[in-house]
């Protein structure tokens, strides 16, 4: 592929695809700045990779999977930060929250509880989240079929158990 018609492939992807790589840099960055540098990561991944697409899988499963492990490893280099922000956000929270409904609050509490997970089990609960069938979210992962599906049952588990734990 020429350089000319590899921009062009590159551009086609982004546009047709960038709310993968906002919803992926939205669950691992809560701050806007590191969001802006993860996207610009992913991007820089994609195009560096571009070369190696193969049709045979689909486009987005490509995507996500690029776009998963560059947000691991951001998510890896900043983890202290990241506590930091948590932390903050942790009080922040509670006094947004007296000005939310009871629905916001519940997926507020979702995102944070979310943000919370292990790297690999956040990006299996956003996959789920986006209506992904184990099968693509087995591909994108590259773990089993069973795995995901375990997986995903003691993801789930858990973000029950950090409600009930509030209503407590």
């Amino acid at each position: 592929m020429d350089k000319q018609k590899q921009q062009q492939f590159f551009q086609q992807i982004i546009e047709q695809h960038k709310g993968i790589l906002f919803k992926v840099a939205s669950t691992y960055c809560p701050n806007d700045e590191d969001r802006q540098d993860l996207i610009q990561e992913i991007m820089i991944q994609i195009w560096q990779s571009i070369h190696k697409y193969n049709d045979e899988y689909k486009m987005s499963t490509w995507l996500y999977r690029i776009s998963l492990n560059v947000a691991i490893s951001f998510y890896r280099k900043r983890s202290v930060r990241t506590r930091n922000q948590a932390e903050l956000t942790k009080h922040m929270d509670g006094i947004i929250a007296d000005q939310d409904s009871e629905k916001e609050l519940h997926l507020s509490l979702l995102e944070q509880f979310i943000s919370e997970l292990k790297e690999l089990d956040k990006a299996l609960i956003i996959l789920y989240l986006e209506d992904k069938s184990h099968d693509e979210i087995s591909a994108i992962m590259g773990i089993s079929l069973s795995n995901v599906g375990t997986k995903i049952g003691r993801i789930k588990d858990k973000l029950r158990t950090r409600f009930s734990q509030l209503k407590a």
